[in-house]
């Protein structure tokens, strides 16, 4: 069975990897769908984000990483995905998640919806929480996978700090 992780990954946090990595053991393949959303401004190009991605799912074989735009339930007929996984780290997320599943059920029947929450560790981490701190300068260590962490001191030009 195939499924379908999609999100704007801006960036890749280690609460999305947790979601990778236990998804990829429940499915025969998991495509890493990044969204192209011409209604934000992402800190990262689409290209940018699919190679700190690949670079955090080398381990992991039956892991791949495409960018897609338009409709995720397009994107995933495309791509033969049978379900469409998505990780959740409060109820606020469900509520969300549920109107697009509800949504993406109406537009493609033969397409299930897998919640599947976070761990503990993670569920108050996302990308813009990640893209602030770093952005004044904290310490982002243990929250991104080390090659996003690396991009994220490149981006704000904080090589060089040792708190970083």
């Amino acid at each position: 069975m195939i499924a379908i992780y999609p999100g704007s990954f801006d960036p890749l946090t280690n609460g999305h990897l947790d979601v990778i990595e236990r998804g990829r053991k429940i499915f025969d393949r998991l495509v890493v769908g990044i969204l192209k959303n011409p209604h934000k401004q992402p800190l990262f190009t689409s290209e940018e984000r699919k190679t700190m991605i690949e670079e955090a799912v080398k381990p992991f074989s039956n892991v791949e990483v495409e960018i897609f735009d338009g409709l995720l339930v397009n994107f995933a007929r495309e791509r033969g995905c049978q379900v469409i996984l998505r990780g959740l780290r409060a109820i606020s997320d469900y509520e969300y998640e549920t109107q697009i599943a509800l949504i993406n059920r109406k537009m493609a029947p033969e397409i299930e919806t897998l919640f599947l929450p976070t761990s503990a560790e993670f569920s108050y981490l996302n990308s813009t929480i990640v893209k602030e701190i770093a952005s004044f300068g904290g310490c982002i260590r243990g929250l991104v996978p080390p090659a996003v962490e690396k991009k994220l001191r490149d981006k704000f030009d904080r090589g060089n700090l040792s708190n970083f």
